[in-house]
């Protein structure tokens, strides 16, 4: 593979495929790290899920959000959360959410507050990845990061158009935000050891369904590689 200066190794092409990396065009989004997904009592643990291999990720990319202030790139952040009196909250997903055998779904009321509601303890970004002014958080209804919030507008405005993609959970908004930023033009690069889903299957799964077909949305890329590349702009 042949890899240009501002490019990253990635799979199944070096990243981004026009060699535009820069302060200018490129940004991190770290999708969802928040207390309802990453720590005991939260949404994702009252799902029946391990959170052992979340609470392991946290590390690694605390070395890419570091990595990425020191260089002076953008960064954003998103939550998934409803209003508090789940007006944004569909009937099907709250069925959803609901059917499972502790039948503790979104609005339930837990350790960390009521699940996925907007202003609850779990809501907010676990402390170890805490937004830092200037890094703009996307509250978010759904999955996707575009849809029904102002994500778009903030990347046109500012003229990103690489991003880096890492959080969880990888094959539900993870996947969704490349998904939506790939019909919109951006160039994605999903970080596999950046990522984790419920069960390692669907981690993998999702991180192969991205290379397909040339990089049907996107590449896949690596912690290591994305710091070395930011170490040639830290300041």
């Amino acid at each position: 593979m042949d890899i240009k200066p501002d490019q990253i190794p990635a799979s199944p092409y070096a990243w981004p495929h026009d060699a535009s990396f820069s302060r200018e065009t490129t940004a991190l989004v770290i999708i969802d790290m928040q207390r309802d997904f990453c720590s005991p009592g939260g949404y994702l643990s009252q799902q029946g899920y391990s959170l052992a291999p979340i609470q392991a990720l946290i590390p690694r990319i605390q070395s890419l959000l570091h990595a990425f202030r020191a260089a002076g790139f953008q960064i954003y952040h998103t939550r998934e959360g409803h209003r508090p009196d789940l007006s944004t909250l569909s009937s099907r997903e709250s069925f959803r959410s609901h059917n499972i055998p502790s039948g503790l779904g979104i609005g339930s009321v837990g350790p960390l507050g009521r699940l996925l509601v907007r202003g609850e303890l779990g809501h907010d970004i676990i402390p170890e990845l805490y937004p830092v002014e200037g890094e703009p958080v996307i509250d978010k209804p759904g999955r996707g990061a575009f849809a029904h919030t102002d994500f778009e507008l903030l990347l046109r405005i500012r003229g990103i158009k690489n991003l880096v993609v890492a959080g969880v959970t990888t094959d539900v908004c993870v996947g969704s935000t490349m998904r939506e930023a790939n019909d919109r033009g951006f160039d994605c690069m999903l970080v596999e050891d950046g990522t984790q889903a419920a069960e390692e299957e669907l981690r993998e799964m999702t991180c192969q369904s991205v290379r397909m077909e040339g990089g049907i949305f996107g590449a896949v890329g690596r912690v290591q590689d994305v710091v070395k590349m930011l170490k040639r702009y830290e300041r």
